[in-house]
């Protein structure tokens, strides 16, 4: 389970450095065999370890190539996604296409979303948050389409 926000610095090559106390958990889920891509809805990238990203391309080879958003999702996801292996340092290269989308830059952040990680431009990271804090203070949360977060 990944979880939590980590700030990292990227250096002049695209590389960035997976934090120390995620490298085991990589390397026993995936063997260090990773995909990211971009993320649909913000600006930042997506990083699966391999066996998750398996189940994503299982579901997507099920869209129909006949409906106009489901090839969307397909030529988004697939065409962006790009296979790596931690090296033994801990770091990925992430590619200039891919680094471009999210803005990123020297400062990132490394967000834990349970089975994966989002990465983000620092920056954009703590604005989105601000974003989401504003917006659940406008009103109740629509909690039709949640499961039921009993805490």
């Amino acid at each position: 389970m990944f979880r939590g926000a980590t700030a990292i610095n990227m250096d002049a090559k695209g590389r960035i450095a997976i934090p120390a106390k995620y490298r085991s958990r990589f390397h026993d889920a995936c063997a260090n065999q990773i995909v990211v891509t971009i993320d649909l809805f913000d600006p930042c990238l997506l990083l699966f370890p391999l066996p998750q990203w398996e189940q994503l391309e299982a579901t997507l080879d099920t869209f129909s190539n006949t409906d106009p958003n489901q090839r969307r999702i397909k030529r988004m996801l697939l065409g962006h996604a790009s296979e790596h292996e931690i090296d033994g340092n801990g770091r990925i290269l992430l590619p200039p296409v891919l680094r471009e989308y999210a803005q990123l830059e020297k400062e990132v952040l490394l967000a834990g979303q349970g089975k994966t990680f989002q990465i983000w431009n620092e920056t954009n990271w703590h604005q989105k948050i601000e974003e989401d804090v504003a917006a659940l203070g406008e009103g109740p949360l629509d909690t039709e389409n949640l499961p039921d977060l009993a805490f």
